[in-house]
């Protein structure tokens, strides 16, 4: 049993934990439609590395259009994100947790590359 508790403990001691449990906080700051699309924006980007290899580094859900919220649930229409200096078009429906901050359900889908020509007028950067 000791050895379960310290197993337990020197694993939420890591800096990975550590960095998960500032991310909750500054989230629990935020109010509860922008820590949705905070919590959603970081899950869309952890799935786009998972699934595609693309590496995000940066996800928006507003870049196009605003998200349209449904209680715990956002859907973004109008979104991106950047991988290895590119932007890419992005969509996705995200459910949270009713505290907004877990995603529950995910589904998103990945559009065309957005030309340098254009990040300007939609408040993207290099």
């Amino acid at each position: 049993m000791r050895l379960i508790y310290l197993t337990a403990l020197l694993a939420l001691s890591t800096p990975a934990f550590a960095q998960d449990q500032r991310f909750l906080d500054s989230l629990r700051r935020l109010e509860p439609q922008t820590r949705l699309e905070q919590v959603c924006d970081y899950a869309v980007m952890s799935r786009i590395d998972r699934d595609t290899g693309k590496e995000a580094d940066r996800a928006k859900s507003d870049v196009t259009s605003r998200p349209s919220h449904a209680g715990d649930t956002i859907t973004a229409t109008g979104g991106a994100f950047r991988s290895n200096g590119r932007w890419y078009g992005l969509s996705y429906v995200c459910q949270g947790t009713p505290d907004h901050l877990h995603v529950t359900s995910l589904h998103y889908k990945i559009g065309g590359t957005i030309p340098e020509s254009k990040w300007a007028s939609l408040g993207l950067w290099r």
